[in-house]
């Protein structure tokens, strides 16, 4: 033991000035400075038995705390996370993917060899830098511990300035093990994406004045990461238009309230619904970043005639995929509300009511085939998705929902009207991803003064991938209910079978698709430290789910359920 101070000391000392509580991680040796510095400050770190979980468990936890953080100025959304040389940051890949598809503000750090040794080339060696940096916003090495202050603030920024993502910098042993008499450097302002070009709202404006043409609004997440002010100016600019309103392919936040009159559907990845839904003279594309089918569509979802407006405080989504004839760059919330009131004078109530009347067209012939999803009229004692959310809500109206239920999560979007800052789900479509989240965002719900229910809705594949997550739920004692909705097989990809190679289900095999024999969830929750039970009837799930959510601590519900 020394009584130097190190990089590491200045280190966590900076995760603490800047307002961090937690860091999650999977340690090794050359993270054992940082380590030793972490025991002795007041930072707690989570533990995670694989580094993808602890990448997850990160991203949760600052998508939760970003929410938390619109109405409190003295949090910082962050989410930190502390992986182990090559090997670790690999395992961490696929769930920094996810993260950086979710937009979650993170830190992502790793220990690495000492500068001076690497050319011996020892075990767990790697080009970390290289590795993070197709899936972070910024990938560096802190080369000399004289740099450490400067890079840490600027990753914090980086990771925190719209559009939010991870960061990643790399700590090499020689560095944090250095003595320095440097302090960390004062975080700062954080500033938003600005009100935008007023020459592009103006143009904007003019495009969407017409009342004799019809104007979809498509919001993407981008909308609800700039706030609740974003979602409430979203639902001014549809109201001073008269727009329909349609959520991005992919949504994984709630971006407007499904319970306006306004709302018709989220857009699904089909091609010939999404190429209905998304057909109107003008669309208006908003925080969109998702929003086209999982595999090559045959016809245009947009049709070449259509006049399209974006706007998103990420320049490379504006005008990606659609050519945009009015491009706004700068934060969705500021610049839907000037466009609101711009076209509010322009607009008269008539012209909104004539608008107002194709919604309600158009809303009338979705609605039907919509709300079919989940549904069904198999002969099965299992119950359907649809009945699964249906009690679900019933039993929690206001709980806050992690989701990664994949073919259940459909049945989710179109049966409950959640609200804005209720809902996350896996925006990055690669498994493994929502039950660390899950226990992330109810650490970061157990900060609030009143913390709200958290269920993780995570389909069985989805579980398989990281059961092992339970343990540091268990562990950091997690207040948690997870719901399975399991069917005991891959149904994504039965259906994406049927959709790419066609016939009927008795046409192919399906190899690898199915867990035959199945794996006893309850007694696998049981062995991580969580309580687990098996929910086979329908009428079961209402009891099920009041006991579990009365109950502290993680709970695991495993419902089956039919295709």
């Amino acid at each position: 033991m020394t009584d130097e101070y190190t990089g590491a000391d200045l280190f966590v000392d900076a995760l603490d000035q800047y307002g961090v509580t937690h860091v999650f991680g999977n340690p090794g040796t050359t993270e054992l400075p940082v380590m030793s510095a972490l025991g002795d400050s007041d930072l707690e770190y989570v533990l995670g038995l694989h580094e993808d979980v602890a990448v997850g468990m990160a991203a949760g936890y600052a998508s939760t705390r970003r929410y938390h953080s619109h109405h409190d100025d003295s949090v910082t959304p962050v989410g930190v996370v502390n992986l182990h040389v090559a090997p670790g940051l690999a395992h961490g890949l696929g769930n920094l993917y996810g993260a950086s598809v979710a937009g979650a503000p993170l830190v992502v750090t790793a220990g690495n060899h000492s500068t001076d040794f690497r050319h011996e080339e020892p075990i767990l060696s790697g080009d970390l830098v290289d590795m993070a940096d197709e899936f972070a916003k910024w990938s560096a090495e802190v080369g000399d511990v004289s740099a450490l202050p400067s890079m840490l603030r600027r990753a914090f920024r980086v990771a925190l300035t719209p559009p939010t993502g991870p960061v990643f910098l790399a700590l090499p042993l020689d560095v944090m093990m250095a003595e320095t008499d440097a302090d960390p450097e004062r975080l700062g302002e954080i500033p938003d994406a600005g009100r935008g070009d007023p020459a592009q709202i103006e143009r904007a404006a003019d495009l969407l004045a017409d009342p004799s043409e019809d104007v979809a609004l498509i919001v993407g997440d981008g909308v609800a990461r700039s706030g609740a002010d974003a979602v409430a100016a979203a639902v001014e600019f549809a109201e001073a238009t008269g727009a329909r309103v349609h959520g991005e392919i992919l949504a994984c936040e709630v971006d407007f309230p499904t319970d306006h009159d306004q709302w018709v559907s989220y857009v699904p990845p089909d091609e010939d619904l999404a190429a209905t839904l998304l057909g109107a003279d003008n669309l208006v594309f908003v925080g969109c970043s998702t929003n086209t089918t999982l595999t090559r569509h045959e016809r245009p979802l947009v049709s070449e005639d259509t006049t399209c407006v974006h706007v998103s405080d990420d320049a490379w989504q504006v005008g990606k995929n659609q050519p945009a004839d009015a491009a706004v760059v700068g934060d969705p919330g500021r610049v839907l509300r000037d466009l609101a009131e711009t076209l509010r004078k322009r607009l008269t109530a008539t012209d909104r009511e004539e608008r107002l009347d194709r919604v309600e067209m158009v809303k009338n012939m979705v609605e039907s085939r919509m709300a079919e999803m989940g549904e069904d009229t198999a002969d099965d004692p299992r119950a359907s998705k649809a009945e699964l959310v249906d009690a679900m809500e019933d039993v929690a109206p206001e709980a806050y929902i992690v989701d990664e239920g994949v073919t259940a999560k459909y049945a989710m979007l179109t049966r409950w009207d959640l609200e804005p800052e209720q809902y996350v789900s896996n925006k990055g479509g690669g498994l493994g991803y929502g039950l660390p989240a899950s226990v992330g965002a109810a650490i970061a719900e157990s900060q609030t003064d009143d913390p709200r229910d958290v269920i993780g809705f995570i389909g069985d594949g989805s579980y398989l991938y990281y059961p092992q997550t339970l343990y540091s739920a268990a562990r950091e004692e997690v207040d948690l209910t997870v719901v399975i909705p399991d069917n005991r097989n891959y149904r994504i990809l039965k259906d994406n079978t049927l959709d790419l190679l066609g016939g009927d289900e008795e046409d192919h095999e399906f190899v690898g698709m199915d867990f035959d024999p199945p794996v006893d969830i309850p007694a696998n929750a049981k062995s991580h430290g969580a309580r687990g039970r098996l929910v086979p009837e329908p009428d079961e799930i209402e009891s099920a789910l009041e006991a579990a959510l009365e109950r502290d601590g993680p709970d695991v519900l495993d419902v089956l359920v039919h295709d």
